[in-house]
């Protein structure tokens, strides 16, 4: 079995792009390249800090965005949003934040980049304003994660108001799209769909499976805690309806598959066989779970593999995947969420099992972290060429 991985700490492979220079408090400046242009009236072209604003500040996503962001040592929060405030202390909404002196407002704040946490369809309807104003836009939600426009009606309902900007949207996990999200720094504007929390689990579990073309029958069983299902108050995530009871939804096809099959796709593009190598990711077979506890994701995918393989190749397949990745451990034993609760690690766990032919891969996150807030500031990080973990150091909270 692969060793744990050591953790954070890795520097970014990148050079530094437009990313203005650490606040006063941290060590070390950068400075801009020669002839580098810079957005007009984007901070760090005096040293100092990103301005970063965040809209959708009142759910649990914006609230961790928010805890991420105050401490990270490049970026000064100039403004937060929300429907309906008017200069609200954000300890009315966030008492845990409280502290931090931050106010919502309902303008969009003016900032070089923005954190976009919003219901699907919302986020479509200004993004392109605000490109068109030269921002770094990472949003958060679904609403360009999907590069075909026609999975939009499909998956959720809507016709894409900006088609357009599908294409060039960069898909923001890391793992898999470090260049492309490298190549963005410097550039404007610049537009980065971060991932679901159901598929980054799926995702960094079949990876390595997927590259090699292994992936001939495809079952994710994920479970989630109750925040996944947003701040929003709903019947079925009360606390007398959660309590002691663990349910089944999204039967037929829960949205995130799409972004699963999307991104198994385009990583069996380059496996033996071509892009029909993994016919278990062409439909993927989906089925979440809603479980009694607040954070966490939990996926268990059993693949039926194309061909025999063995535990020693799996382990050598994952290590050779993950072993310089800073937040994807791969462990000995299976993961529980609790051992990442709070952070942005991912643990990963694959076993091989000769009775029935199946392999079994496993993978634990915390679905507001690296399913959410924390994956995309690691984003964040790759497009203004800052160190890959700068701000997501902190280790996990147990018990």
């Amino acid at each position: 079995m692969a060793a744990i991985h050591p953790g954070p700490g890795r520097p970014t492979s990148h050079a530094p792009g437009e990313g203005p220079s650490a606040p006063a408090s941290a060590t070390g400046t950068r400075s801009p390249r020669v002839g580098e242009d810079r957005l007009p009236g984007r901070a760090g072209a005096a040293g100092g800090p990103i301005r970063v604003g965040i809209v959708g500040a009142t759910g649990y996503v914006g609230a961790e965005l928010v805890r991420l962001l105050e401490r990270h040592p490049s970026v000064r929060i100039v403004g937060l949003s929300a429907r309906g405030r008017d200069r609200e202390p954000i300890g009315r909404t966030h008492p845990h934040l409280g502290a931090t002196g931050h106010r919502m407002d309902a303008a969009v704040p003016e900032a070089e980049s923005v954190f976009l946490a919003l219901p699907h369809g919302a986020a479509a309807a200004i993004v392109p304003a605000l490109l068109a104003e030269g921002r770094v836009v990472v949003d958060l939600g679904p609403d360009f994660r999907l590069h075909d426009p026609a999975d939009y009606p499909r998956w959720y309902g809507f016709e894409h108001p900006a088609p357009e900007l599908l294409a060039g949207a960069v898909y923001g996990l890391p793992e898999l799209h470090r260049v492309e999200l490298g190549a963005l720094s410097g550039a404007a504007p610049v537009l980065v769909g971060s991932p679901g929390c159901y598929p980054t689990a799926a995702i960094l579990a079949l990876a390595p499976l997927a590259r090699e073309g292994l992936i001939g029958d495809l079952v994710v069983d994920a479970k989630s805690g109750v925040s996944g299902a947003g701040r929003e108050p709903k019947l079925e995530t009360l606390f007398g309806e959660v309590n002691e009871s663990v349910r089944a939804y999204g039967l037929g096809g829960h949205r995130h598959t799409a972004e699963m099959e999307q991104e198994l796709a385009a990583l069996g593009a380059g496996a033996p066989g071509g892009p029909r190598a993994n016919p278990g990711a062409a439909a993927v077979d989906f089925l979440p779970h809603l479980v009694p506890m607040t954070r966490g994701i939990l996926a268990s995918c059993h693949v039926r593999p194309t061909r025999a393989v063995g535990q020693a190749e799996l382990d050598a397949l994952y290590t050779a995947a993950y072993a310089e990745e800073p937040f994807v451990q791969v462990v000995a034993e299976p993961p529980a969420t609790k051992h990442v609760l709070g952070s942005n690690f991912a643990r990963i766990h694959v076993r091989y099992d000769e009775r029935t032919g199946r392999i079994l891969a496993l993978a634990a996150i915390d679905n507001l972290v690296k399913g959410a807030a924390g994956q995309a500031v690691q984003a964040f990080n790759l497009v203004h060429g800052l160190p890959e973990t700068e701000g997501l150091e902190q280790l996990p909270l147990v018990p």
